[in-house]
């Protein structure tokens, strides 16, 4: 679908051009934003390597462990009627989010909605893989490296004086959503 969006957004804009004769300046446009692309993306890879090295050494020296084990209890109670093993993957797949290893969370992430996803019947999604959904789109994380690499590419002189505000809105995005969803399954069970 989202092929289909970025195809009817790129023949409007080369139809538009060519209706308000400035087609030249539309294909100048996409040839400057496809170089910023590549030249956003080259000056990423070095921040988001020390980065993604960074976390990875968390990982090995047992720091996600320590944080899924911080977790867990609190996870509980969110998660009550899942199997201690799908409650474990839930566990593993915060902790790696909240440090910021996205490509670790992943796995843990569909490990545990496949578990969940066996849950559903009639094609409706249960409460626990509603809830897993938020807790994985709120994002939270102490480090958002990939949001600093793209602020330190863009020529920021402090890429991360956004924590504060990255954590306060991911928390805050935590706890509206977490809010919905408990009253959409106080709802559910009255309809």
């Amino acid at each position: 679908m989202l092929s289909v969006i970025w195809v009817i957004m790129v023949a409007c804009a080369v139809f538009c051009g060519a209706a308000g004769g400035r087609l030249g300046e539309v294909s100048s446009a996409a040839l400057s934003g496809a170089t910023q692309a590549v030249e956003l993306c080259f000056s990423m890879l070095g921040p988001i390597c020390l980065w993604s090295g960074l976390m990875e050494l968390m990982k090995e020296c047992g720091a996600v462990s320590l944080v899924k084990t911080v977790l867990s209890p609190l996870l509980k109670p969110l998660f009550r009627r899942c199997s201690v093993q799908t409650r474990e993957k839930i566990s593993m797949n915060v902790a790696a989010n909240v440090l910021g290893l996205g490509n670790a969370a992943t796995p843990y992430g569909m490990a545990a909605a496949e578990d969940l996803g066996k849950e559903c019947k009639n094609g409706r999604a249960t409460n626990e893989l509603c809830r897993l959904t938020v807790i994985n789109t709120a994002s939270v994380q102490l480090i958002p490296a990939t949001v600093a690499a793209v602020r330190a590419a863009g020529g920021s002189a402090a890429p991360f004086d956004i924590l504060p505000g990255v954590w306060i809105s991911s928390l805050a995005a935590l706890a509206v959503g977490l809010g919905v969803a408990f009253v959409f399954e106080r709802v559910g069970k009255h309809v």
